[in-house]
């Protein structure tokens, strides 16, 4: 479907608590394997970490009250699905599948903070056919 603003995502922001940011490298690095992106200096002063791999950018950013979001949550594509939950269980991350998406294989976890997160890849028989 073609929008005639020519839309595309550039980051999914997501919340932390307040001096959180180490807590978050090693969820969003040591865990998932994401890169630490630097931040400019007039936003690195408002604390919070951005991470990204691919095409993938997160924003982590600090939100005073904080709370996590358990409904609202970023779908992110991988291409090794049983890896990454197998990665995450090892580190003590729950794991929590679902097969309700037409075409996809997905999970949820939460992220340090207790951020809703979902990770999918399409079936087998739904990947494209290359050529």
């Amino acid at each position: 479907m073609q929008a005639p603003y020519g839309f595309g995502l550039h980051h999914v922001q997501l919340a932390m608590p307040r001096n959180g940011e180490e807590d978050c490298r090693r969820f969003y690095v040591d865990v998932l394997g994401l890169t630490e992106i630097p931040k400019p200096a007039a936003l690195a002063a408002r604390g919070g970490i951005w991470v990204g791999a691919d095409s993938l950018e997160l924003h982590i950013g600090v939100e005073e009250p904080f709370a996590p979001q358990r409904k609202a949550h970023p779908g992110i594509i991988v291409t090794d699905l049983d890896a990454l939950a197998e990665r995450l269980a090892s580190h003590g991350c729950d794991v929590v599948w679902d097969g309700e998406f037409p075409g996809m294989r997905r999970f949820y976890t939460a992220d340090n903070n207790g951020n809703r997160l979902e990770f999918l890849s399409r079936r087998a028989s739904e990947q494209p056919v290359p050529g």
